[in-house]
């Protein structure tokens, strides 16, 4: 399920996905597990509002291995 965040239109980061989930855009968030859940748990709450899947990803780092950068990723949004 990761591969699809290579290649696809997507959201990284919180405050892009946020944005985006607000505006009906994602239909499937990516949450690492190891991320702050001060940050995550928002999210958490925006997806069960919205009816939007969630997928836990380990680590930060696989999911912005997963997502093409270099650096961790708390979350991720495949956009529709």
């Amino acid at each position: 399920m990761l591969d699809e965040l290579k290649t696809a239109r997507k959201v990284v980061g919180i405050k892009q996905l946020r944005k985006s989930l607000k505006g009906g855009q994602v239909v499937r968030v990516y949450l690492a597990e190891d991320a702050d859940p001060r940050l995550t748990d928002p999210v958490r709450t925006d997806c069960a509002a919205l009816g939007v899947a969630l997928v836990s990803v380990p680590t930060m780092a696989e999911l912005g291995k997963a997502c093409g950068i270099s650096v961790g990723a708390a979350a991720a949004g495949l956009l529709a």
